[in-house]
């Protein structure tokens, strides 16, 4: 169990996305062995303890049957099985937030009956030691800052814990296809709070997938305990049914445009070093 210290260095608002990401990968040390063993033993005292709250019952519950209709509607055959991506976790090494939110995504991956090996993360503040715990893990660590442009082929849950919105915005518009779609899954902040928290003229204009998505995406609220509210506020899982997406203009499919952000000064995101 974390200490009241550790808990308030990592307090953040209500669906905020994390700040001060740009520190450089760290060197390896000769005593990291000691510390990815630490590193595994906290993350196995988290699943612990997530085991014990009464939402984690309602998330397994909640994420089965989204997870299930999805498959079925979207696949048939050997493509049924599940992928999943995690971007933007976090140093779980020395945030207690991060450390639940990935203990939650291990308890996830095993309920949902997803092999860690399908199951790709990517941070661009992960230090060399916390990669190699990942792997330890058995998980896939992605060597690139991909942004959350990632073109899907499988239905794939994206587990994007206290993103920006670029990132999701990237997301929808690598896959923005009303048959490519219905294969994401997104497990992260709500798409409908965010419209809330924005002026509308400017969410049309900076994330305009995003924008034209919400009225037809269907969400679902997870909930959360108050002991954990600053690791899992603002929660929802998210999906993009064909029959909804097939309500909005034929138009609006053609040729998008790759996102810029021109007008954004504040992008939430660390976007990859130009070639």
């Amino acid at each position: 169990m974390a200490d009241s210290t550790e808990w308030h260095s990592v307090r953040r608002g209500r669906g905020g996305a994390r700040r001060g990401k740009l520190s450089q990968p760290e060197k390896p040390r000769p005593d990291e062995s000691v510390d990815r063993a630490r590193d595994r033993r906290r993350i196995t005292e988290a699943i612990n303890e997530l085991r014990c709250e009464d939402f984690w019952t309602e998330w397994k519950e909640i994420m089965s049957g989204c997870l299930a209709d999805t498959v079925d509607k979207t696949v048939e055959g050997p493509d049924c099985f599940m992928e999943c991506v995690c971007y933007g976790l976090g140093n779980f090494s020395s945030s207690v937030s991060a450390r639940y939110q990935l203990a939650m995504l291990l308890l996830l991956l095993d309920a949902l009956q997803i092999a860690v090996g399908r199951c790709s993360l990517y941070d661009p503040v992960f230090t060399v030691s916390e990669c190699e715990t990942l792997r330890e893990l058995g998980f896939t660590v992605l060597s690139e800052n991909e942004e959350g442009k990632r073109a899907v082929h499988h239905p794939t849950l994206f587990y994007l814990m206290h993103c920006g919105k670029a990132l999701y915005n990237n997301l929808l518009w690598k896959n923005w296809s009303p048959q490519i779609l219905p294969k994401v899954i997104v497990l992260g902040n709500s798409f409908l709070g965010i419209q809330e928290r924005m002026l509308q003229r400017e969410l049309e204009r900076d994330y305009r997938f995003l924008s034209d998505v919400i009225d037809v995406c269907e969400e679902t609220s997870l909930p959360c305990s108050q002991r954990f509210l600053d690791v899992f506020n603002d929660t929802a899982i998210i999906r993009f049914p064909s029959h909804k997406l097939h309500k909005l203009p034929e138009s609006i499919w053609n040729e998008p445009s790759e996102p810029q952000y021109e007008h954004c000064q504040d992008l939430e995101i660390i976007q990859r070093e130009p070639k």
